[in-house]
């Protein structure tokens, strides 16, 4: 259930989280690379604006041929993902107020929605992180919460903090407010915001919302070796547009003499 905080609250609340940090963090066991249980953790991702239908069948036709956990596209292209899925375990997810963060609560909720209603099983929304930057804490949690109201569970909802922006009390806040608003994960990055996904940042976010949330860590990641070293830092999803190059890696590590060829 989402709970809403006064302004002194919040910075009481993320005060004494950033105290509460410890000087090493915890180490998590990944997946083996290659098995059902790795590919359960990728997002397979297409979200250029000048995505073709063409593209949208084959990213559904990968993610069914390696097993991946779902297919993230933008809004327009969710019912056509859904209808080249049906009858599988792979979800669609839509991202929401993409990518800047900054469309008005009102345009989230619709796109959120949309989304919902045309089959979409997770959304991935970017927090309005000029908010946050600004500690207008109560105002950020109305923006996710008003999404979490749209799309209740078992709608998966993940919040996207772009960390590339934020410095590590901001990311603090931003995991504090998301827990509050009933958020599922909090996520690194929309991947067109500078640097993506780092080690360091998704141990800070896994310690801020462990065992409440999840993480997921987007951008930069290309490499099986990325993958393990951001599952081992805590991250339990893995969003990227290069799963089927990550999986044909992780096949040749385990003898498959499948190449990747980018």
């Amino acid at each position: 259930m989402a709970t809403q905080y006064t302004q002194s609250e919040w910075q009481s609340i993320i005060d004494s989280a950033e105290r509460g940090l410890p000087s090493s963090y915890p180490e998590y066991k990944a997946p083996a690379p290659g098995t059902p249980d790795f590919a359960k953790c990728i997002d397979h991702t297409l979200l250029k604006l000048d995505a073709t239908k063409e593209q949208i069948d084959q990213l559904c036709e990968e993610a069914l041929k390696y097993g991946f956990k779902s297919v993230c596209v933008r809004l327009n292209w969710v019912e056509r993902a859904v209808k080249n899925l049906q009858g599988s375990d792979v979800v669609v997810a839509c991202v929401v107020g993409f990518h800047e963060g900054t469309y008005s609560v009102s345009e989230k909720v619709k796109e959120a929605s949309m989304a919902v209603s045309a089959g979409a099983m997770e959304l991935d929304m970017v927090i309005n992180y000029s908010l946050l930057k600004q500690q207008q804490y109560p105002q950020v949690f109305t923006d996710i919460v008003a999404v979490r109201d749209a799309a209740p569970h078992p709608v998966i909802l993940k919040v996207i903090l772009e960390t590339s922006k934020l410095s590590k009390h901001d990311i603090i806040a931003g995991c504090k407010v998301a827990e509050a608003a009933s958020a599922d994960f909090v996520k690194t990055s929309t991947g067109f915001g500078g640097q993506g996904a780092t080690e360091e940042n998704v141990r800070l976010m896994k310690w801020m919302i462990e065992p409440i949330l999840k993480v997921k860590a987007s951008g930069g990641v290309k490499t099986v070796n990325d993958c393990v070293a951001m599952m081992e830092a805590g991250a339990e999803r893995i969003g990227i547009s290069n799963g089927v190059c990550i999986m044909k890696e992780a096949q040749a590590l385990l003898g498959d003499d499948t190449t990747c060829y980018q």
